[in-house]
């Protein structure tokens, strides 16, 4: 049986596949396992945004909470997903709730120990940076989806 170290666990995660190994071993000094019950937050809107989740097993909703119809889920994410970039801006505050919906795995990255990484290798940061600009794209683009099927607005058709 193999034992998965936690640098393997994370070369291996798809935020990170294909980052260059000198940077995997800066990333694992500011790794740590971390696991969630079902229905335990990872962290709550307003509270500081100090970790930088990459899911390798189980779910988690990312809620926000409105006072007339109370949690509302924005997005599931999953497994090989990565939850939590508020660490990389100003003032570093969870924007939303995110909470286990079942048994979830994965690597907590310091959020403080991986801004400092990126000041001292910038490399580092862009290559971070362009990571988490893409997983944002996507989760607009999922979020666009959301609203063109809430309100039901006829998508235009191709011009041919």
């Amino acid at each position: 049986m193999a034992i998965e170290t936690l640098k393997t666990l994370l070369a291996e995660h798809p935020f990170v596949h294909g980052l260059d190994s000198k940077y995997i071993d800066l990333l694992v000094s500011c790794a740590t396992n971390v696991r969630f019950q079902a229905g335990e937050f990872i962290f709550r809107e307003g509270g500081n945004a100090d970790q930088f989740y990459l899911l390798r097993h189980g779910r988690a909703a990312i809620e926000i909470y409105a006072a007339e119809r109370g949690s509302i889920t924005v997005m599931t994410v999953g497994e090989g997903e990565v939850l939590g970039w508020s660490w990389l801006f100003p003032p570093y505050r969870w924007m939303f709730d995110a909470k286990a919906l079942e048994l979830t795995r994965g690597i907590a990255l310091d959020g403080k120990c991986l801004r400092a990484k990126c000041d001292e290798d910038h490399e580092l940061g862009y290559e971070l940076m362009k990571r988490s600009v893409q997983v944002a794209e996507q989760r607009l683009q999922a979020t666009r989806l959301q609203l063109l099927n809430l309100y039901d607005v006829p998508q235009p058709t191709e011009a041919r």
